[in-house]
């Protein structure tokens, strides 16, 4: 037991290494942007949100799990939208690349897997904008934003851009630290073999587990999901429905930084209904 817990705590303290500069890179622009680049840059981070699930979607797709947490920081303050949020999130691939090419899967089918991901995930995002711009519910974007945001986090933003980017930096990874080591003990207590005997091949049924495996919280549950297509456990539509669904860390800082519970819970609802829907998709046409 002792040595399951060292393990996994030096994978959590790996996993939070790794994605250290990254978060602080994404406050350190956060603090510029409310700070030196003022109402300037305004309209001109208005344009970019419109654009913003095509870039988030390519984005998405580098196999690191540090942007979906970064993107979900921007989206808590109020820099990018909604769609663009889900593109990054239906995108990110974790650790499914390097699985992929470790396990010596054809070139052809990691290139069909991640063209995948990523159309979805901007499609997905277009759509989403698209609607609450038609309905009207698009929040605004834009550097004041940031600025009600540091607020809120009780940040001195004022003093020092690179000491207030620290403060929310040591916040999150923080927590990201404390429930990445929880997960990591639960999937070495029980491992791959306990997942395995609850997913089926059941139509759409198969693609509904997969994804609420993808929703927990952690880069293991994609290296979970990668595994069990790579043995033949699931479908490529599963394998899909999972991927799309985990979003690594990104939910566990969205529910950190933005304080707006029940708008979470309706982002963690539409990125579960896009997961399934898109893995069915896959499943149809693969």
């Amino acid at each position: 037991m002792w040595e399951l817990l060292s393990d996994c705590l030096l994978d959590s303290l790996k996993d939070c290494a790794l994605m250290l500069p990254v978060l602080f890179l994404a406050y350190l622009l956060m603090e510029f942007i409310e700070k030196r680049a003022g109402e300037k840059l305004n309209q001109t981070v208005a344009k970019v949100g419109a654009a913003g699930p095509a870039l988030g979607g390519l984005l998405g797709a580098i196999p690191q799990c540090g942007f979906s947490a970064a993107i979900a920081g921007f989206y808590a303050a109020g820099i990018v939208t909604l769609g663009t949020l889900l593109s990054v999130f239906l995108s990110t691939s974790d650790e499914m690349l390097p699985i992929l090419i470790s396990s010596r899967i054809a070139p052809a089918e990691i290139v069909k897997i991640l063209l995948f991901k990523v159309v979805g995930g901007i499609l997905a995002g277009f759509i989403i904008d698209l609607v609450l711009r038609l309905i009207k519910r698009q929040r605004a974007t834009g550097s004041e934003h940031i600025h009600d945001f540091c607020e809120q986090e009780n940040c001195e933003c004022e003093e020092n851009i690179w000491i207030s980017a620290l403060k929310h930096t040591v916040k999150v990874i923080i927590m990201i630290f404390v429930l990445t080591f929880i997960i990591n003990v639960i999937f070495g207590q029980w491992g791959a073999d306990f997942f395995r005997g609850i997913i089926t091949n059941i139509p759409v049924l198969g693609e509904a587990l997969m994804a609420l495996i993808g929703l927990i919280p952690n880069c293991s549950a994609s290296v979970l999901i990668t595994e069990l297509y790579v043995e033949g456990v699931v479908s490529a539509g599963q394998m899909m429905a999972g991927l799309m669904a985990n979003a690594g860390v990104g939910l566990l800082v969205l529910f950190r930084l933005n304080k707006k519970v029940r708008e979470n819970l309706m982002i963690v609802g539409l990125l579960y209904l896009c997961a399934v829907v898109l893995g069915v998709f896959t499943t149809l046409i693969w």
